[in-house]
């Protein structure tokens, strides 16, 4: 089967850099509408059998024009939500952001062990989000199916997951507001990337280059400027 796994589109939470993970979570800013908006035009070569949405508002609102240009009902899946940030729940300072990158970037290579703080940990994360896309197979074994879920799920199990991607790869990876990773494989056969979006499907004109946007960035990005942020004092 073929999965177009596409990032909300922006939120108020992105625009101020926060890690904003609970339910049901913000909609989409005025950008991200429009950002939404281009995604039935960008992937209208495509075949799309069902589109899928994790359960926070954001997912829904950026699949609803999609959905809607192919005469389709969005299914609500649960295990296709953002990774929690736990106690680091809306906070936009640089140690908690590397916090959360470090842990869920090390889940992708394979320290399943470590636990978000007040959260999960990699074992539960890729449980629920494997036993999502289990659902989806099972029930379109053979079609291209559209999830609309979060930059850093995506990331984490996209380089866990895709067999020439890797960990490293996707951690240092840009994955803008709705960006599209294309994977073709099944469950049980393993997965492959066919591309990696670093932008916008709607192009390079609906990317914000000013909102901090932690869940987007590549992790040594990331990292840099916690780097200079300390050296400043």
């Amino acid at each position: 089967m073929r999965l177009l796994l596409i990032r909300h589109g922006q939120t108020p939470a992105n625009v101020r850099g926060e890690l904003a993970t609970a339910r049901p979570g913000p909609g989409l800013t005025k950008l991200g509408r429009k950002q939404a908006q281009s995604i039935p035009d960008a992937v209208a070569g495509e075949q799309i059998a069902a589109v899928y949405v994790s359960p926070l508002t954001r997912t829904a609102e950026t699949a609803a024009p999609l959905a809607a240009s192919l005469g389709l009902d969005p299914q609500v899946l649960e295990g296709l939500e953002e990774i929690e940030a736990g106690d680091l729940e809306d906070l936009r300072d640089m140690p908690s952001v590397m916090v959360y990158g470090r842990t869920v970037f090390g889940w992708a290579a394979g320290d399943l062990d470590v636990r978000m703080p007040g959260a999960i940990d990699g074992n539960e994360f890729f449980a629920r989000f494997d036993g999502a896309i289990a659902q989806i197979a099972e029930r379109h074994p053979d079609a291209t199916v559209a999830i609309v879920s979060h930059g850093a799920a995506i990331r984490v199990w996209s380089g866990a997951r895709a067999a020439n991607l890797g960990a490293d790869y996707t951690a240092n990876r840009h994955l803008d507001n709705t960006g599209v990773v294309v994977l073709t494989g099944s469950p049980a056969d393993g997965w492959l990337a066919e591309t990696w979006a670093g932008e916008p499907v709607g192009g390079l004109d609906l990317i914000d280059h000013t909102a901090p946007d932690p869940l987007g960035d590549p992790i040594d990005e990331v990292e840099a400027e916690a780097r200079e942020s300390e050296a400043r004092g």
